[in-house]
Formats: C-alpha cells, structure tokens, sequence
C-alpha cells in the first residue's frame, strides 16, 4: 500500500513505507517526553506510539500537580499514513527542526487538561547503545533509542487552572525509540525459559552547564547487557563515557531508591559522579507504561479517549502497575576536576524479579 512518505527517499526496506521491515507483532515507534520546573512543583510526561503490525495507535499526556496525577489516554486504529500517526485524538506531537524542536499540543477539556508545549534541545541528540536481548531462542529486544535534553515554554492548563512554562523555569528530557519490545496484549510464547526478570534504571540529569545521561539492564544476577553513559555539555556534541557504575539504597517495604548515585567512567580513567535525592515517584502508568487498561499497543476500539487520576504516593507501591517510576530528583555533580554543579532530572526504575542490590522474589518489597 503507498503512502504520502513514499514519494521521498526514506526507505529502509524493500516495501512501502506503511509496512514495516519486520513482520513482529511487538514492532513499535515511540516518542517520550518529560518537564520538570526547577522548583520542583510541576512534573509533567507525554508518549505516542504506533504498532503498525497490530494496526494500534496510542498517545497519553499527565501531569503531576498538588501531589495527584491528572492523565489522558488515547487508543485508536493506526492511520495508515504515517503522516497522520501523530495526531492522534486530543494529543498531537509536531516535528518542528528535526532532532532539536517539536511540539505537544492537548485539547482533553474533559479530562481537564489542555496544553501548548515546546521542547527545544539544550543538546544534541543522544544515540544510545543498541538494545538486543534474547529469551531463549526468542528476540525480546532489538531497538534503537535517541535521548535528547531541553527546555519547555508554552503553557498548560489543570482543570482550567493555566501555568506559564518557559525555558529558564522548566527543564526535561525526551526520547525516540522504535524496533521490538514487548507491547501489547500478552500472548502465549511456548515453554518457560526463565524466571521473571528485568531490572532497569534510567537517569537524564539537567545541571546549569550540562547535562548527564546514565542507563543499565542488568540481569538477576547482576551481570549487564546493557549500558549508556555521556556528558553533554550546552552547544557541543555529547561525550560518551567508557563505562558506568551505580549505587543504591532502597527504601524498605518498596522496588524504588530511597538515595542513589552513579559513575561515568571516561575514557582518560576520570571520574564523574551524580548523586539523586528522590523528591518523589511518578506512575508511569500515567502516560501508558503498565497501565492496565489503557497499555501500550492494547487494541481497546477504533477510537478511544479515556482520563484518571490518582494520587501520589500510591498506596500499593509493589502492584505491577505501580513499580515502574520516574522519580523526581534534586541532583549533585562532583566533576573528575573537584567541581560541583546542583540540577534536578529524573531516575527511572523498573526491577520486577531478583537482582544482587537486595531485591528478592518477583515483586517482593526490600527488606534490608
């Protein structure tokens, strides 16, 4: 079938544009957004995704205010023009300057929340190690993701409350992943070949001078399959780092840090260090991740709008919806030279299964 995007000269496989190279019901393109203001009062997340292969589109949009999570949710057929796959209901998001500004527009009035954003990067784009990982004999991962800092201006609304946003007071990150990973409704994928297990931390970090970029995927027992690490200074391309380290102290009863700190190793053998103080977690079942019924690639009809609103902290911190989070952070960087810079990012956590940091059990609480 051709499409628009046919007529220009994008092709990666031998098939129009509107198949993809893959035929893996898990085939995915997404986009992920997160703002942060710097006192710390407003947080704010976005993500867009298209599952060609399962002919579904989503989009949500949340925002943290007065400690409640205020969320809108879209599920749809996917448009068949790529063109068209990111505006989906109340939720668009516009490529404005390739790899440095878009756009995120809402319009849920119903949901109360309305919104004009703009994401402009304080860096270049950020091409992260491969992801590929197998279960067995099955490919689980086989992605490419690009992380990007920024700052935000525009504004946005809360139940016809209006907050100004502009690029001295709100700082975040985005990124673009696509290829396979797990979406969709859970399907049947033969014999078991391993316990239940994925541990994975995730750390963009805004300082005043630069920015800082930090990921592991660690098996149960600790070894690593995957890592991320760079320095990106304002105006320059990034620096990735040799290797990284990392250092937690869980908070009992719960899978999410109550402190942590990680390394970036150079190349030269200096050492850079960013320590997080967690302000506290956002659901990231509020933009989709884990939700149980508005997930990603969940086929819910031809066009779905749906909202909630939880409120934080959540109560059952070890549900499954409820331990995958990005926690807000005031953050310390001791440069290699002595230097210190204070800034504020975000810690991703998702550690379902054992790991050697003190994790035990599926979902079992730390106990210490």
């Amino acid at each position: 079938m051709l499409t628009s995007f046919d007529d220009f000269p994008i092709h990666q496989a031998c098939v129009p544009v509107a198949h993809s190279a893959t035929g893996d019901l898990n085939h995915y393109d997404r986009y992920f957004f997160n703002g942060y203001s710097r006192d710390r009062e407003l947080y704010f997340g976005a993500a867009m995704g298209l599952y060609p292969n399962r002919h579904v589109a989503d989009a949500a949009f949340c925002v943290v205010k007065d400690g409640v999570q205020h969320s809108v949710f879209r599920s749809q057929r996917a448009p068949v023009d790529r063109r068209d796959a990111t505006t989906l209901g109340p939720i668009v998001v516009e490529v404005l300057e390739p790899l440095q500004r878009l756009r995120v527009a809402v319009d849920a009035p119903e949901q109360g929340l309305r919104a004009q954003l703009t994401f402009e990067g304080r860096s270049q784009a950020i091409e992260e190690a491969h992801f590929f990982e197998r279960v067995g004999m099955r490919t689980f991962f086989d992605y490419t993701r690009l992380t990007q800092f920024g700052t935000w201006s525009g504004w946005l609304e809360v139940d016809g409350v209006r907050h100004d946003i502009s690029p001295d007071g709100v700082w975040g990150s985005r990124d673009r992943s696509w290829g396979i990973r797990p979406v969709g409704e859970p399907a049947q994928t033969g014999a078991p070949v391993q316990v239940p297990q994925f541990f994975w931390l995730w750390a963009p970090v805004n300082f005043p001078s630069l920015s800082t970029h930090f990921d592991v995927n660690e098996y149960g027992d600790g070894r690593r399959w995957h890592e991320t690490g760079a320095i990106a200074r304002l105006g320059a391309p990034a620096q990735m780092m040799r290797a990284v380290d990392w250092r937690v102290v869980w908070r009992p009863g719960t899978r999410f840090a109550d402190s942590f700190e990680y390394d970036l190793l150079d190349w030269d053998g200096s050492r850079h260090t960013v320590c997080l103080q967690p302000r506290y977690e956002f659901q990231m079942r509020g933009i989709g991740y884990g939700h149980p019924e508005f997930g990603h690639g969940y086929w819910k009809g031809e066009a779905v709008t749906g909202g909630e609103r939880l409120q934080l902290p959540v109560t059952s911190p070890l549900a499954r919806e409820h331990v995958h989070v990005q926690a807000l952070c005031d953050a310390t960087l001791t440069k290699a030279d002595g230097t210190i810079e204070h800034g504020i990012g975000i810690l991703e956590q998702l550690a379902i299964g054992p790991h050697p940091s003190g994790l035990t059990g599926i979902l079992d609480g730390y106990v210490g």
